[in-house]
């Protein structure tokens, strides 16, 4: 499936689970949900997938877990906190750089409505910069 329609799919499965159980649980109870969700729709999910550390040419196991892996294309952390921080969206995009995945979710299901909690990013791609807006 191509990355982009994986990752609609995705957020649709999201938006599911955000519809069916709203804000206020747990991450672990979302995990559950949304994994069963994206099993229903047909896609391979890895839970809970340890990322090692290269460090000099040695690899560490520092403990460190990401929440889900999706078709083994997108990385997906489940978030119900208050406000996204910038440290979510960086530990999202350092699980891309040590995994080697190219795309990440970020969601947040505290929030009212899901599409105020998501936030895609893509390894290599700056977000910061504007594209200029022709006609302007």
């Amino acid at each position: 499936m191509e990355t982009n329609k994986l990752t609609e799919n995705i957020i649709g499965a999201a938006m599911d689970v955000h519809r069916a159980l709203g804000p206020g649980l747990l991450e672990s109870a979302y995990e559950e949900c949304l994994c069963h969700e994206l099993q229903l729709r047909d896609l391979r999910v890895l839970r809970q997938v340890a990322i090692p550390v290269r460090y000099k040419g040695i690899e560490l196991d520092c403990g460190y877990r990401l929440d889900l892996v999706v078709s083994d294309l997108v990385v997906v952390e489940i978030k119900a906190v208050e406000n996204l921080l910038p440290i979510h969206e960086a530990q999202l995009l350092t699980y891309l750089k040590l995994g080697g995945w190219p795309v990440g979710l970020l969601l947040n299901f505290n929030v009212p409505v899901l599409k105020e909690g998501i936030i895609r990013r893509v390894l290599g791609y700056d977000h910061t910069k504007r594209l200029p807006i022709s006609g302007s």
